[in-house]
């Protein structure tokens, strides 16, 4: 090979000087992992901790503040546990995705995925293909610009049976958890206490008198059920003339009818609705953008790194240089082989180079749009006309403490980035777990049932 050709330049061996060169990146390399591992060692644990905290959070609430019951086993509590537990997802997925980047999982999702083997069905396939964007397209052209800047090796066809398969998902799974949400309701006003009365806390016996109650009135619930033009002198007539109710005042009988009357209501009300029907489909148009969604965000990440993908490829110049038989081609082969951000046009550079040296590097040019890159594209378009590689770059080899000084101050803004974005994504779901799912109901309950009892009081007196 020509990196183990040796050449004397200043005393040292070239060979030497390049096998340093290649140890010092080995280090930098390791070192910047090392410290990524070290940041993002308990995000992961982090982001998934409030799962496992929500029943035991729920439990507390409910047994030091028994107010907070309508809301911990009701509607509300319901959509709040779906919430935290599908950001708990998304947050975990997230995390791994900033931690990762650096490493090349090409390998992994590119020989035969789910997605594949669905597309290989017949009916599967008529179907994607009716959503998937025409070639020449400018949807087309869009996606595949977005596939090439996320570094994804996911084919258009993967994305888009990905899609689909989130929307029919989400569709579903919504419209049985908006039904369990209707049961719920329902489930709650069978079986929480009825009391005329609304206190922050109840006693032992009063509690007891008011399950009593709620068992008295759940007798004439399951008569009227489904009943929907069912009135109040109904009611009236089947309480009064029941054998629990024979000796109740008027007022007593009153007060039975209107509360029943209240849970027969609400009860009724609990069935699917059209709009419901329309909240299921957002939500399913939500999961059909999320694979898009997912590569923006690689993008994105993908641009955290491109820095240090660069100054990558000035080391390997660095090494190369001096070799008296390197020519621009040779170089470009390298970059290619450790490419991973730029690889697509750095590839279709060396593909095209045959063609015409300085109009296939003026096209790498224009495929990319990193300054540093592109300084590095210009330099090697005037070593194939005007002067050699070792002139072209001779800034490598003079202020190669000051690149590698720079390197390790890129890493550490990577790593302070990559950190940051981790952990407002990692600390996410337990943020809103303790604020959105114990504070803000316990503050916000605690007020209204407070001021239901002075309102209350005040009317007495």
């Amino acid at each position: 090979m020509n990196l183990v050709i040796e050449k004397l330049q200043s005393g040292a061996s070239l060979y030497l000087k390049n096998l340093n060169n290649i140890t010092q990146e080995m280090q930098i390399e390791i070192l910047k992992r090392d410290k990524l591992d070290y940041v993002f060692q308990s995000l992961a644990v982090i982001a998934v901790l409030p799962v496992l905290f929500i029943e035991i959070l729920k439990n507390w609430a409910i047994s030091n503040f028994s107010f907070t019951n309508s809301f911990y086993n009701g509607k509300l509590g319901l959509i709040m546990q779906i919430a935290i537990v599908v950001l708990t997802f998304v947050s975990y997925v997230l995390v791994r995705k900033v931690k990762d980047t650096t490493a090349n999982n090409d390998m992994k999702n590119s020989q035969n995925p789910w997605q594949q083997k669905l597309y290989k069905i017949p009916f599967v396939k008529k179907i994607v293909d009716l959503f998937i964007p025409k070639k020449g397209t400018k949807q087309n052209r869009e996606l595949t610009k977005l596939l090439k800047d996320a570094a994804s090796k996911d084919k258009i066809e993967w994305i888009y049976v990905s899609k689909i398969t989130l929307v029919i998902a989400v569709f579903f799974v919504s419209l049985f958890l908006i039904g369990q949400l209707h049961n719920i309701s329902v489930k709650y006003i069978y079986e929480t206490p009825t009391a005329d009365f609304n206190l922050i806390s109840m006693s032992e016996k009063d509690e007891k008198k008011a399950m009593k109650q709620t068992e008295l009135e759940n007798e004439f619930l399951d008569m009227f059920r489904g009943k929907t033009d069912t009135t109040k002198d109904e009611i009236r007539l089947k309480v009064k003339y029941d054998k629990d109710f024979k000796e109740s005042t008027d007022e007593e009988i009153d007060a039975v009818v209107d509360s029943v009357y209240t849970k027969l209501q609400t009860i009724n009300s609990e069935y699917l609705k059209w709009f419901e029907v329309l909240i299921a489909m957002a939500l399913s148009i939500l999961g059909y953008m999320a694979p898009t969604w997912m590569l923006y965000f690689q993008r994105v990440l993908r641009k955290l790194e491109m820095e240090d993908e660069v100054m990558q490829y000035q080391t390997i110049i660095l090494m190369l240089m001096k070799i008296e038989r390197v020519n621009v081609e040779m170089i470009l082969e390298w970059l290619e082989r450790y490419a991973n951000i730029f690889k697509e046009p750095i590839s279709k550079c060396v593909n095209n180079y045959e063609a015409g040296a300085y109009e296939a590097l003026e096209e790498l040019k224009n495929d990319v749009t990193y300054p540093q890159l592109i300084t590095i594209v210009e330099s090697l378009q005037a070593a194939v006309e005007k002067i050699p590689i070792k002139e072209a770059f001779d800034e490598l080899d003079t202020e190669r403490e000051y690149y590698q000084e720079k390197r390790k101050a890129s890493n550490e803004r990577l790593i302070s980035r990559k950190g940051m974005i981790g952990k407002v994504i990692g600390f996410a779901p337990m943020i809103v777990l303790f604020v959105g799912y114990l504070i803000v109901p316990l503050v916000g309950i605690g007020l209204m049932s407070m001021t239901s009892m002075f309102g209350t009081m005040g009317s007495m007196m």
